[in-house]
């Protein structure tokens, strides 16, 4: 596999074999030495021989020597991802969280 030099260069598509992760959406949400990016992607189910559900992840990656490595990752399931969306959309609305 090769390293990534670039965030543009970060995916979580997977394959040994077969393809066993599918990316299927990808949005950074810092860019630098440190960056952040919100996957959407869906693994391969090994009973059925077809991809599962729709899945999101956020990722931190660390520059180091030139290439990024994954440093952390959050999986979102249904319920942290809607905790996330409806905590964010309040602490805005109520003027607890400012945008640049």
């Amino acid at each position: 596999m090769n390293q990534p030099e670039t965030v543009d260069d970060i995916t979580i598509d997977f394959e040994s074999e077969e393809q066993t992760v599918e990316q299927l959406d990808k949005v950074v949400l810092t860019k630098g030495v440190w960056s952040t990016i919100l996957f959407r992607y869906r693994e391969l189910d090994r009973k059925t021989g077809g991809f599962g559900p729709v899945k999101a992840t956020i990722k931190r990656y660390q520059k180091h020597q030139g290439y990024y490595k994954k440093r952390d990752s959050v999986n979102l399931t249904g319920n942290s991802a809607q905790t996330l969306i409806g905590t964010l959309g309040e602490w805005l609305r109520d003027g607890k969280l400012t945008l640049k």
